[in-house]
């Protein structure tokens, strides 16, 4: 390639592979979206713009006990002097520090419309005003005596703070939020109190555990309230490894009504909700009828959160209600944790709760430092002064000559009395009407009270202990500021149990009716209203006929038996309706081409079935384990071709009969059947020519019992099966007489087809 410039002035072209060039690009859009942008810093709490909208709203002396000014100047002054990015982006992240629902401690006091719980955004910049809040004054707190460095801003014109001191533990007090570039953080706000006790724990004990941190910091506080339910088990362990969650459910009581009746009242809601779109959403589903627990719902709220909740009946539990509300709205959100911050402004990761607590005690000890060195210049420089001054004032006559008649005089003076350019310069620069101040006495006092100032930091900056200790006291000042005896520190969010009730709460959302599930020899299934007797007025497409139909309720769970060995699990209430032919089950799961439909039966939570293959291998499992959570359904009886499975039957017995194709019969008792929760299983009876045909489970002080094909029951007491009765894996006898034709003991479940 050609080194010649395509145009004057623009050196050569250089080739640059494509990866290489994309790498670079990315890796420093990255790192500015992490450092610049997304994570806060976990000493001050801030991100960037925060930090500069605080810094400029202190410039312009928008101190607490000042005149609000108009937002737009905030966003201007940040915006031209700090922060080169969109007003609109400064505004929302102004807006968000005056939000007293979205900032536990907020730190800018707003006037005007700045939104509300509702959703509503704050009005445009030129109609609201701010200042700085109470808590921005701590966190800004000796910012001018070198207790942070500063940085040039991006046009080189000022500086700008690196870090603020921080004297409020504000990432934890306040929380964050942020997405950045292959990374994230989310922490939610806690109570100022709580941590400062953590804080002063962790000072004394340095290597304290989690677990007694949580003794002072029992979870977040989040300036919207709420109830608490995650076990304090998981909270231990989220604030150890930095990730993990909160359940947060909105806080409710009970109205009585009268005449028997009640209302649900919701007073406070979880944190980052928006209170119109949760009404919405519950109107939606009420209108799906997904909640028919639910009669109406209303808004009530004024200046405090009053949500009314109406049951549709008094006889409905309200703790049961009020759960079913938890599962499908955001009356309950789960608040994830993951404090990935920056560490020294420059390292992110993933902290715990001690570790966060930590660096911001060391900040503050370097802060404290800091402000001492400076603080000790000062006095220094202050005693230098004052030396001169009493060197002035005992020989003030001496020095007045000098002024006025020597060429040089500040060399003379220097010459004559020992002293420092300094000095010669505060004694040159002093006013006459100073002379009548310049006393001794209150010269030595002030140098006294100086010195012993002095004295008091070199000893501080010289003990860790020390630091340590007035670190300490800063701390418990700040906790008696923002203690739970005040409105702005009382703790919102309160802790509870999650109630134990026995109930389904998946059966609470349908509405319990009867019905009769209808399944066609060609696997269309529907469910027609009521308990069905006679089906001989049900129509079927040509070709097609009855396969099997029992009664069940809309909120029970229909298992499908398929010749694959796998269970199928279908929602009673899903069901399509009586009218017409109903739909193929093929559309409701993912059913193999080359296998059918065994049976169908209501499940029955608790009960053991029988398994079995046209081979005669099977085994017992449990009917719980059989439930299928996706439309695959689940395997449980292992086949291989051409073997199919043949029947699943309950287990109610002690006894065990089967009979096969050859219609010879064996009994044996139940307990030679493994339980398993999948598998072949093992042999029940070997047949030397077809396979099995039917099983059936008895009580042995009951007998066997078969039906014909007219209807009629036969019952064998077990006395009299003395000639089948055996060990499983044996080839069994010919079955007693009167046995149906069909091979079959008849329906193992509830079936309105016989």
């Amino acid at each position: 390639m050609s080194n010649k410039p395509i145009l004057p002035g623009n050196g050569p072209i250089e080739p640059v592979p494509l990866r290489q060039a994309l790498e670079e690009r990315y890796l420093a859009y990255a790192l500015s979206t992490i450092m610049g942008r997304a994570l806060p810093d976990v000493r001050d709490g801030l991100k960037p713009v925060h930090r500069r909208i605080l810094y400029a709203m202190r410039e312009l002396k928008l101190n607490p006990q000042t005149a609000y000014k108009k937002c737009a100047k905030i966003v201007g002054e940040v915006m031209g002097n700090y922060h080169p990015h969109g007003d609109q982006a400064i505004y929302d992240a102004l807006v968000r520090l005056a939000q007293d629902f979205m900032v536990r401690y907020p730190l800018v006091d707003g006037q005007g419309n700045f939104g509300n719980i509702d959703g509503d955004s704050a009005a445009a910049m030129r109609y609201t005003e701010a200042r700085l809040a109470v808590t921005s004054e701590l966190l800004l707190e000796g910012i001018d005596e070198d207790t942070v460095d500063f940085k040039p801003t991006y046009d080189g014109s000022n500086e700008e703070p690196v870090i603020l001191p921080a004297a409020f533990p504000n990432l934890l007090a306040n929380g964050a939020s942020g997405i950045a570039v292959g990374m994230a953080t989310n922490i939610p706000p806690h109570n100022a109190e709580e941590l400062c006790n953590a804080l002063l724990h962790l000072i004394k004990h340095p290597n304290a555990t989690i677990e007694k941190l949580i003794d002072f910091i029992p979870g977040p506080d989040f300036p919207t309230g709420g109830v608490i339910v995650e076990p304090r088990a998981q909270i231990i362990e989220a604030y150890e490894t930095g990730r993990g969650g909160f359940r947060l459910r909105a806080k409710w009581d009970k109205e009585d009504a009268g005449r028997g009746g009640y209302q649900i009242v919701v007073t406070e809601i979880p944190y980052q909700v928006q209170k119109s779109k949760l009404i919405e959403r519950i109107a939606e589903l009420m209108q799906e009828r997904k909640l028919p627990l639910l009669g109406d719902v209303r808004d009530e709220s004024a200046e405090e959160i009053r949500l009314v909740l109406e049951p549709k009946t008094r006889a409905v539990d309200p703790v049961v209600l009020m759960e079913s509300l938890f599962k499908l709205t955001e009356l309950e959100v789960r608040f994830g944790l993951n404090m990935n911050v920056l560490s020294a402004g420059q390292v992110p990761g993933v902290l715990s709760l001690r570790d966060v607590l930590r660096q911001w005690l060391e900040h503050r000890v370097d802060a404290l430092v800091r402000r001492s060195q400076y603080r000790l210049n000062k006095i220094e420089q202050r005693l230098e002064v004052l030396d001169g001054y009493l060197i002035a004032y005992l020989n003030i006559d001496e020095v007045i000559r000098i002024v006025r008649f020597e060429d040089n005089p500040k060399q003379k003076l220097i010459d004559t009395f020992k002293l420092t350019e300094v000095q010669a310069d505060a004694i040159l620069n002093l006013r006459l009407r100073a002379l009548s101040k310049l006393e001794e006495v209150e010269i030595r006092a002030e140098h006294e009270r100086l010195s012993n100032e002095r004295d008091q930091i070199k000893a501080l900056l010289a003990s860790e202990d020390m630091q340590w200790s007035t670190v300490a006291d800063e701390i418990k000042k700040t906790r008696e500021r923002y203690s739970k005896k005040t409105d702005i520190g009382r703790r919102r969010s309160n802790f509870a149990d999650q109630p134990n009730i026995d109930i389904d709460l998946d059966q609470a959302f349908v509405e319990k009716e009867p019905i009769t599930v209808i399944l066609s020899d060609k696997g269309w299934v529907r469910a027609m209203k009521g308990h069905q007797e006679d089906l001989s007025r049900v129509d079927f497409k040509q070709g097609d006929k009855l396969r099997c139909a029992f009664h069940a309720s809309t909120t029970d769970k229909i298992l499908l038996f398929s010749t694959s060995g796998r269970f199928y699990t279908l929602e009673a209430s899903q069901l399509p309706g009586g009218r017409g032919h109903g739909e193929p089950i093929r559309l409701m799961v993912d059913f193999e081409d080359n296998h059918d439909i065994v049976t169908a039966f209501v499940h029955q939570a608790g009960r053991k079935l029988l398994v079995a293959s046209t081979s005669g291998y099977g085994f017992i499992v449990p009917e719980d384990d059989v439930i299928a959570s996706t439309r695959k359904g689940k395997q449980v009886l292992n086949v291989s071709e051409p073997d199919e499975a043949r029947l699943v039957i309950p287990v109610d017995g002690d006894y065990i009969a089967t009979v096969g194709e050859n219609r010879r019969m064996l009994v044996f008792e139940t307990a030679e059947i493994n339980e398993l929760t999948r598998g072949k299983g093992v042999i029940l009876q070997r047949f030397k020519d077809g396979g099995l045909a039917d099983a059936r489970t008895f009580d042995s002080s009951i007998g066997l019992s078969w039906v014909d094909s007219a209807g009629r029951t036969f019952t064998l007491p077990l006395d009299d099966l003395a000639d089948w009765i055996g060990t499983r894996a044996q080839a069994g006898k010919s079955v007693p007489p009167r046995f149906p034709r069909s091979t079959s003991f008849g329906a193992a479940f509830q079936n309105l087809a016989r």
